[in-house]
C-alpha cells in the first residue's frame, strides 16, 4: 500500500529574520496545507533547506510538525545524507519521533556507483522499520542517477522501500522503471510541470514545491486525474506553467519563499549560501502569481 497517493507538499522551512526555524509561521503554514487538500507533509527536503541545518535543528522540525499533523496526514521525514552513517543516524531518530516514512536522497558530492546506492540505502534500511522513499534528484546530487533497474531492485528485494520520487524527468526510464517493476515501485513526481505525464504512465502523485502556494490546485491536478477527469486535470497543469517555471527560475526554494512572503505568509529569508531573489526574476514570479489567480 503507498505512503500516500496524491499531492504531497515539500514543505518549506520558514525563518524568523535573525535565521532561527519560525515555528509560529510554521505551524500555519502546516494547518494550510492540510486544510487545502495537501495529501501528505514532506519535511526537511530540498525545499525545506535541510543541508543547512545543523543536526538538532534538522530534528526539531521533524517532532515540530509530526506533532502538529497529529496523523491528519502522513509526514515523511527527509533524512538523506552523502554519509551513510549520518542518514542512518537521521533516519533512526525520525522514525523515534513517529515519521510516517522516510525520504532518503542519493548521496550527493561523493558520486556513488549503482553498486555503492544499494549498499547505503540497504544499510539504512536495516536500521529502520518504517517505509523508505527513494529520492533522485540528479541536478541537486552530481549527476547521481538511480536507474530504472536499480529502483526496481530495491524495492522488490527490501520490502521497506516502497518508491521512488525521481526529478530527473527523464521520462523513458520511468517507463522502463514502472514496466520492470510490475507494481512494486510506486513513483512520485519531483517536478512540478511533469505531474499529469508520470500520472499517465502510473505514477501515483507528485511531492511538490507547488503546493507551498497552490495546495488545492495541485491537490486537484492529481485527484481529478485519479478520478478520470483527466482534461480538468491537464487544464490546472497548463494553466500553472508559467507560475511553475518562475518558481524555478532561481534555485529552489528563492522563487517559493518569495512568492509566499508576497502572499504575506511569512516564509522569511533563506539560509546562505542562497541569496533573495533578483528583482527581475521577482517581477515575473509576481505577475505568474497574478495570473494564475493567487494575488
Amino acid at each position: 500500500m503507498a505512503v500516500f497517493t496524491g499531492a504531497g507538499v515539500a514543505i518549506v522551512t520558514p525563518f524568523h529574520e535573525n535565521g532561527e526555524i519560525n515555528y509560529e509561521k510554521f505551524g500555519e503554514h502546516v494547518d494550510f496545507q492540510i486544510e487545502n487538500g495537501t495529501d501528505a507533509i514532506i519535511v526537511c527536503g530540498t525545499t525545506g533547506e535541510a543541508s543547512c541545518l545543523s543536526h538538532e535543528e534538522h530534528l526539531d522540525a521533524i517532532k515540530f510538525v509530526i506533532d502538529k499533523v497529529k496523523k491528519r496526514v502522513p509526514v515523511i521525514a527527509g533524512t538523506g545524507s552523502n554519509c551513510t552513517e549520518t542518514a542512518v543516524y537521521l533516519s533512526k531518530e525520525a522514525e523515534k519521533l513517529g515519521a510516517d516514512a522516510l525520504l532518503v536522497v542519493t548521496p550527493y558530492y561523493n558520486k556513488a556507483t549503482q553498486k555503492g546506492l544499494k549498499e547505503h540505502y540497504t544499510i539504512i534500511a536495516e536500521a529502520v522499520s518504517i517505509p523508505i522513499i527513494l529520492y533522485n534528484i540528479p541536478g541537486r546530487t552530481g549527476g547521481v542517477n538511480l536507474l530504472p533497474q536499480t529502483v526496481v531492485d530495491l524495492c522488490r528485494n527490501v520490502p521497506i522501500f516502497v518508491g521512488v520520487i525521481d526529478a530527473s524527468g527523464i521520462f523513458s526510464e520511468f517507463a522502463k522503471m514502472l514496466a520492470l517493476a510490475d507494481g512494486c515501485v510506486d513513483l512520485y513526481s519531483g517536478n512540478d510541470d511533469q505531474v499529469v505525464p508520470l500520472l499517465a504512465l502510473g505514477g501515483k502523485g507528485v511531492i511538490s514545491v507547488l503546493s507551498n502556494i497552490a495546495p488545492r490546485q495541485t491537490h486537484d491536478m492529481v485527484q481529478k486525474f485519479l478520478d478520470g477527469s483527466v482534461d480538468e486535470s491537464r487544464k490546472i497543469q497548463l494553466e500553472a506553467v508559467e507560475l511553475i517555471e518562475a518558481l524555478f527560475c532561481e534555485v529552489n526554494p528563492i522563487p517559493v519563499k518569495k512568492a509566499m512572503n508576497l502572499l504575506g505568509m511569512e516564509a522569511g529569508p533563506m539560509r546562505r549560501p542562497l541569496t533573495e531573489m533578483e528583482p527581475e526574476n521577482a517581477e515575473r514570479l509576481l505577475k505568474a502569481m497574478k495570473e494564475f489567480g493567487l494575488l
